[in-house]
């Protein structure tokens, strides 16, 4: 697997609607500033996400983005696969887009291939955006102890 800019992109614009999640809709100016994301790609990205039912909007003044259920019902796997595809490495192994290869059936990588999709996938999927979010709020503590030194 290959995470891809949008990817990355629309990982980190959950992420920040997670930290929000509750306080209504985000601009996408502000999830663009906090993300460091540019803001045409962010507005492509959010569109997609609005389509697959993570995200809803609300327009207006103030209007902007919101999580469509809250972080600890949304895994990363998920989010990935809209954006990105299949967590497959190859597609002889990947189970939403197999493709037969001529050597499947004598290859010595394929369990390989296999092993590396069925770990990332598990790992993503058993990933929510809001452990996500504990851990970035952990990591943030630790910077500011580490500062108060």
């Amino acid at each position: 697997m290959r995470l891809s800019t949008r990817g990355e992109y629309a990982s980190r614009a959950m992420l920040e609607l997670a930290v929000r999640y509750g306080q209504g809709p985000v601009p996408i100016r502000i999830i663009s500033l906090a993300q460091a994301i540019p803001q045409q790609f962010l507005e492509q990205i959010l569109l997609l996400l609005k389509r697959a039912g993570y995200v809803k909007s609300k327009k207006g003044p103030a209007g902007g983005y919101y999580l469509s259920r809250p972080p600890a019902e949304i895994n990363v796997a998920e989010v990935i696969r809209v954006m990105d595809g299949p967590l497959a490495p190859i597609n002889c192994v990947s189970v939403m887009e197999h493709e037969p290869c001529p050597l499947e059936d004598r290859c010595g990588l394929k369990w390989l291939w296999k092993e590396v999709r069925d770990m990332v996938a598990e790992r993503l999927e058993q990933t929510t955006f809001d452990d996500v979010l504990k851990r970035q709020l952990m990591i943030n503590r630790q910077a500011t102890e580490r500062r108060k030194k």
